[in-house]
């Protein structure tokens, strides 16, 4: 489905009933990463989940992006969908999104699932590698970011079938927007440091990491559980950055365990 939002044509699924759950995928994805998850809850939830603007089918205007620009498309997503507060989880960058959203639309979201994300901003030579990289996607392509990211989404030590995984978020990747790439690499370059808010997150939490991630260690996940008021902290085994797709079974198990812990919000 399409809808326009802040005058952008964005793109998304909304399957099932109830409760309802925005799910927000990480950079350089799609809201396709999602399919395992969609598959196994909308029996039980409204499982909502969009492609960021510059990602996926959604529309990749000119810059600038920002976390606020992502997170002000979301609530405008809610709103068109009349849905008032959401269950929201964010993985990697979608957890810099949902940050965004607890800041300044927390009375939108009422339990959050941060999923492989940390809290902190990037030091200084993490801001000067994005910037490096978003004008070289810009000059030359998606797959300047395709073969920056490929080998760290994945455990090192994934099994049988990661090479199926690695093509179909490799091909996500290269079919990205460089305008979108380079957009979403500056907004998070960007982001602030979340942690000090942390403890004024008091809603239900689910922090999510995984064994191998690459990208963003466990101990960041268990840095996260420890500073939120109200959470419980999950490590996914056998799985790297792309713990929703390697081991679907102990994420979707875990988030239908969450949710159904919640009271049913008004929507």
């Amino acid at each position: 489905m399409h809808t326009i939002i802040n005058g952008i044509s964005l793109a998304y699924d909304d399957r099932g009933t109830g409760l309802p759950l925005l799910l927000i995928h990480g950079f350089p994805l799609s809201r396709s990463i999602w399919a395992p998850q969609l598959t196994a809850l909308q029996g039980e939830f409204r499982v909502i989940a969009p492609d960021l603007r510059g990602f996926g089918e959604s529309d990749a205007p000119d810059g600038p992006y920002s976390m606020d620009c992502f997170a002000d498309d979301m609530i405008g997503l809610l709103d068109h969908l009349g849905i008032d507060r959401a269950v929201v989880g964010g993985m990697s960058m979608g957890g810099y999104v949902l940050m965004n959203m607890l800041a300044r639309y927390p009375q939108r979201v009422s339990a959050a699932c941060f999923m492989v994300t940390r809290a902190g901003a990037d030091d200084e030579a993490g801001k000067e590698r994005r910037l490096t990289l978003a004008r070289e996607v810009l000059a030359k392509g998606p797959r300047i970011v395709t073969d920056a990211f490929n080998t760290i989404l994945f455990s090192s030590r994934a099994g049988e079938g990661s090479s199926a995984l690695s093509a179909e978020v490799g091909s996500i990747m290269a079919r990205t927007s460089s305008r979108g790439l380079a957009g979403g690499l500056l907004a998070m370059r960007e982001r602030p440091d979340f942690t000090p808010r942390l403890a004024d997150v008091h809603i239900p939490s689910l922090v999510i990491g995984a064994e191998f991630d690459q990208a963003i260690p466990p101990e960041e996940s268990r840095l996260l559980a420890e500073k939120l008021p109200h959470a419980r902290l999950v490590i996914v085994p056998d799985a790297g950055h792309m713990a929703g797709m390697e081991n679907p079974a102990v994420v979707n198990r875990e988030l239908r365990l969450f949710l159904a812990s919640l009271p049913l919000c008004p929507s």
